[in-house]
């Protein structure tokens, strides 16, 4: 079994629970590591994503170590989903300063489906749903928003079209 951790060192490391130290590092972030997923229909594809000066999410071959794609946010990235929904290859991110709002991502093309807003701060975390549709996110605001973020019939038009789904469904309640 292999972790992947990251910190404020800009490294991502990936452990062996066996090792006292780490098996590989990769160091490609200008700035601290503060998400990280892992993809669940490709067992080597780690996901991570930078602070606020180096704002990227990075994709990971974590057989070899390489890094195979970047995305420029353009804000700090504070967590990452992948889609457990069958069909639908995409990626959920969260962040801070300072656009503070979600994106959604087609992979691999790495295309933005979606920008969602209702955080005036910056979000601080996420957690999915165990069916893998739904996310909600605390902010700095002092809210929670629950998010549509990746429906059924995502997966089903995205099988049915070869062209990525421009629409996803973002409902969104706030508590306080």
């Amino acid at each position: 079994t292999t972790l992947a951790s990251g910190g404020n060192d800009n490294l991502v490391n990936l452990w062996n629970m066996s090792q006292s130290s780490p098996k590989m590092t990769m160091s490609d972030h200008t700035a601290a590591v503060k998400a990280i997923a892992w993809c669940p229909w490709q067992k080597d594809l780690l996901a991570t994503g930078g602070g606020s000066s180096d704002r990227s999410i990075k994709f990971w071959n974590t057989t070899s170590g390489a890094c195979i794609n970047t995305i420029d946010t353009g804000s700090q990235v504070s967590q990452l989903a992948w889609s457990k929904i069958e069909g639908c290859k995409e990626i959920v991110s969260t962040h801070g300063y300072a656009k503070n709002h979600l994106a959604v991502w087609k992979f691999p093309s790495l295309n933005q489906v979606a920008e969602l807003t209702g955080h005036t701060h910056r979000i601080l975390c996420m957690a999915q749903s165990p069916d893998g549709t739904k996310v909600v996110t605390g902010s700095a605001d002092e809210t929670f928003c629950f998010w549509d973020v990746f429906p059924e019939s995502v997966a089903k038009s995205t099988k049915a079209a070869s062209k990525p789904n421009q629409s996803v469904n973002a409902h969104v309640m706030r508590i306080r």
